[in-house]
């Protein structure tokens, strides 16, 4: 039974297996997340929809998506059920509480989450968190019952331990993903899309067949089972992993080199905040939360008050964007490792050259979307591209931290989404700005300049002042120290070896038979 485990973790490299543990563990995340947004719907009697607003070009595209609706997956918020477990009249006020309340204290564990996987290991942070998560979940619906404030309080704490799990799973790629292969690995943390596409759709008929509890209890129980499969895959490094072969451990950390040490110190605040390679990529990193978050939130918003069409009613329609990132990305960080393993560019090229797919592409696509005019099926298919090529931020955005520090990937990258986050504040702000006279193309166009000029900006200062090398800063000054003893070792035997040489060169010019007494 030994042989046979032995050639099955043979022919699936324990790379593979990660792989796939952190792209279900993005999944599982977001299940747990987004689930909420459609289970309120099913708890709260909805009103009916007003029919009587109409758009600006809603009369050229009524029979359009009137057609739309029919053959997509069925609209969950228009038909709510209160199946076992009756409703609850929470006001619009108290709703959006319950939702916001994950997002409190989310930045700031995701700000600290890096430091903690880098102090306690990320196996330990990721399975901590999502045991408490999924415990949390399950209690939900007592929660409910008792009072809504009873709600806050769990989605509070539910956000406080998914903060941890992304910055968490950077350290993991650190210690574990060939510089040849990162591309892949960071492709993974895209599972989140895909987790809210597929919870999204099977939500539904949870809700309808068994009520709104078992929307809690469902994820739950899925995420611990996930745990279970995390705890017996996954391991902090390659060496501290039980099953993993000789060849891939030995591959794994050639591969790395000397740039990963299993440090438990603080990071070094300083050099960390000085440094303008990192201010770089922070600037990225926002210019792409901006524009993921203005597709998000702003696209559909314009297609439905401008266009006439409800993108997020078409299910089928409002996932395109989402699986377009998704399966791009997966292309990007593939074609991505192909050219860094082949050397037909540097890292820092790759980085800055991956942006005009990442950022600007998307930037000019959001411009052109203003411009469709009342086409439907062609707006679609702008945010649809401008998602899809932003996939390519695996080879930029999410990956340069990776170069920049790998010791302190984890935490480089929870600064860079705490301050990227705020975007998700802002959009709406500059939106509802500029919107506040009408809902027409010309109150619309400032709006998606903006966007697209935060998404074009955040890449040219990229471009200039970034870069994909690996700062002084990654290494701790004991190591550095390690390196300079260990250099001097070297000099100073080489001195050695030179000054004998020497000697035995002049003894020989002066004394041609010390040769033969020698020998």
């Amino acid at each position: 039974m030994a042989l046979i485990n032995l050639k099955i973790f043979d022919v699936v490299p324990v790379r593979f297996n990660l792989w796939l543990m952190l792209f279900t563990s993005c999944w599982v995340v977001y299940m747990l997340r987004v689930n909420m947004s459609l289970n309120l719907i099913a708890m709260v009697p909805q009103p009916a929809r007003n029919i009587s607003s109409r758009s600006q070009c809603s009369s050229d595209n009524e029979v359009l998506n009137e057609s739309l609706r029919h053959v997509d997956i069925p609209e969950i918020r228009e038909a709510p059920r209160q199946i076992g477990g009756g409703s609850f009249n929470w006001s619009k006020d108290q709703q959006a509480t319950i939702l916001g309340s994950y997002f409190w204290c989310y930045p700031v564990t995701s700000l600290v989450g890096g430091m903690a996987a880098e102090r306690w290991g990320p196996r330990y942070v990721v399975l901590v968190t999502s045991l408490a998560s999924a415990v949390l979940t399950m209690i939900s619906p007592a929660a409910a019952r008792l009072d809504y404030i009873a709600l806050v309080v769990v989605r509070f704490f539910l956000g406080f331990a998914g903060g941890f799990i992304y910055p968490a799973l950077h350290v993991l790629v650190a210690r574990w993903a060939p510089p040849a292969e990162k591309g892949k690995f960071v492709s993974a943390m895209m599972g989140g899309t895909l987790g809210t596409v597929v919870t999204w759709s099977l939500t539904g008929p949870l809700l309808e067949k068994f009520g709104w509890a078992s929307a809690f209890y469902v994820p739950a129980g899925l995420t611990f089972v996930w745990c279970g499969f995390w705890w017996y895959l996954v391991a902090d490094t390659p060496a501290d992993h039980p099953r993993i072969s000789i060849a891939e451990r030995k591959y794994i950390i050639d591969a790395l080199g000397d740039k990963i040490k299993k440090s438990k110190g603080m990071p070094p605040f300083k050099s960390i905040c000085t440094s303008f390679p990192f201010l770089a990529m922070i600037i990225l990193h926002f210019g792409n939360l901006w524009g993921l978050y203005f597709i998000m939130t702003v696209g559909p918003k314009f297609v439905s008050s401008v266009l006439g069409f409800e993108l997020a009613a078409a299910g089928i329609i409002s996932a395109l964007p989402y699986l377009a990132r998704l399966f791009m990305a997966t292309i990007f960080g593939a074609v991505g490792d192909c050219i860094l393993s082949r050397k037909l560019m540097t890292t820092t090229t790759i980085r800055k050259f991956f942006c005009l797919f990442s950022h600007v592409l998307p930037g000019i696509l959001l411009v052109l979307l203003v411009y469709t005019g009342c086409n439907t099926a062609l707006s679609v298919a702008m945010i649809t591209m401008s998602m899809g090529f932003n996939g390519a931020a695996t080879l930029t955005n999410l990956q340069n931290h990776q170069d920049l520090a790998p010791n302190y990937a984890g935490t480089l990258y929870g600064i860079a989404n705490f301050i990227g986050s705020t975007a998700g504040f802002f959009t709406p702000m500059i939106t509802a700005y500029f919107t506040r006279n009408g809902d027409n193309f010309e109150q619309w166009r400032p709006v998606f300049f903006v966007g697209a000029s935060v998404y074009i900006v955040s890449a040219i200062f990229f471009v200039l002042f970034g870069t994909g090398n690996t700062q002084d800063w990654n290494f701790t000054s004991k190591e550095k120290d390690d390196g300079k003893e260990e250099k001097a070792k070297v000099d100073d035997q080489n001195d050695m070896n030179d000054t004998s040489r020497n000697s035995y060169i002049k003894d020989t010019k002066e004394n041609p038979t010390s040769i033969t007494t020698r020998a």
